[in-house]
């Protein structure tokens, strides 16, 4: 999976896994804020949520741990690093 690809086609879902507080300074429209530490317990609603999930944080490293956590669990997801990155990506819709 691509996740320039996924966010330009408009596939999927996007999981800001950053805190609140860091959600709150800035996001990717569209966005769903569900903070890293919540994940296990919110398992079900990301479950119902399009997939695939495209995973962000501040830099990646929440992210990837959360796409290791939720590709264990069987949700279809990748990491697609920073959330800037996917804001920038979101720009380059046809």
């Amino acid at each position: 999976m691509n996740a320039e690809l996924l966010i330009k086609e408009n596939q999927g879902s996007i999981v800001d896994v950053r805190s609140i507080e860091e959600f709150s300074g800035g996001h990717c429209a569209g966005s769903v804020n569900i903070p890293l530490h919540e994940i296990p317990q919110r398992i079900t609603e990301l479950k119902g949520m399009a997939q695939p999930l495209i995973l962000c944080c501040a830099s990646g490293g929440r992210s990837g741990q959360a796409t290791a956590f939720l590709s264990q669990q069987g949700l279809s997801c990748i990491n697609a690093g920073s959330w800037m990155d996917v804001n920038y990506f979101q720009t380059l819709k046809n």
